[in-house]
């Protein structure tokens, strides 16, 4: 892709971060609809191909977070950009209302079962950072329903804190443990989210998709946009950035990620074990036993 630079998108260090200063819609990486599903599908072949040798390498594993507002196109990317890899090495876990069981753990219960094998690359549609988002913005979840101290729970600003710091401490290790883990904030401006809103409405087979609640959560932007912007800027560091994707054009968002991700999985240093000199003679034998059938 000519002219990318991951540097464009990648946030190490949050001290400076807001959300207000990054565009939604940049320049395309891409000339034309042809063009876009070319440099797409040509991408998409070298991941699958350095998934392989991730699966046999079989030390690392990756996690892919993705975080949006409505409407962002997380599902429609994670489908477009990881289709076609083996299955067997990567799965999909969502993450939606906690479960009775999941409120009887610790914030990072339900997704810490759910991590990656070695090997394996394991996707997050929204993840642990709900626990600083949707239950900072509606802070009666955490007072009501979660089965959280009361003392713990006394100061709300000392609270928030403590959880950044607990995902920034969870991710680090994570990290020193080899999974990599790659954040992905889809950026998608207020008027293409009532665009979008509104083709799900005008379009049957996009009704499902539509609910109520999706304009009362609409209605709360202002308070998402502050807790993404301290959510990103508490847990951006070198190991563990985060990558603030334009989304208001889908294909050029879906080959930036894909991209990203092209980056991080040539930066691991994984091959294909190297087979040693016993199994090249026991590989030999069982060649000419074949061969003489």
């Amino acid at each position: 892709m000519k002219n990318f630079k991951i540097s464009d998108f990648k946030i190490t260090s949050g001290s400076q971060f807001s959300i207000k200063n990054h565009k939604t819609n940049i320049s395309k990486f891409y000339k034309d609809k042809s063009d876009y599903k070319k440099t797409l599908k040509k991408i998409k072949k070298e991941n699958n191909e350095l998934q392989d040798i991730l699966y046999a390498h079989d030390k690392y594993s990756l996690l892919l977070v993705f975080q949006a507002m409505d409407a962002a196109g997380k599902d429609s990317t994670i489908k477009h950009v990881l289709s076609g890899m083996n299955p067997i090495g990567i799965s999909c876990s969502s993450f939606k209302k906690p479960s009775e069981l999941e409120l009887d753990h610790d914030f990072l219960w339900r997704t810490t079962k759910e991590l990656p094998r070695r090997g394996h690359i394991k996707v997050f549609n929204r993840s642990y950072y709900e626990e600083v988002l949707v239950v900072k913005v509606h802070n009666e979840i955490l007072t009501k329903y979660q089965k959280v101290p009361k003392e713990n729970i006394s100061n709300l600003s000392t609270t928030w804190k403590a959880r950044y710091k607990s995902i920034k401490d969870f991710e680090s290790h994570l990290n020193s443990n080899g999974t990599k883990t790659i954040k992905f904030f889809l950026n998608i401006s207020k008027s293409e989210q009532k665009k979008r809103f509104l083709r799900r409405i005008d379009l049957k087979e996009k009704n499902w998709k539509f609910s109520s609640g999706d304009l009362v959560e609409r209605k709360l932007w202002t308070k998402y946009s502050r807790a993404y912007t301290e959510a990103i800027k508490e847990t951006s560091t070198l190991n563990n950035p985060w990558y603030i994707i334009p989304a208001d054009d889908k294909p050029n968002m879906r080959l930036i990620i894909a991209k990203v991700i092209n980056i991080h999985l040539k930066n691991l240093p994984i091959q294909y074990p190297k087979v040693n000199s016993n199994d090249l003679a026991e590989l030999k034998k069982s060649k000419n036993l074949l061969l003489n059938e």
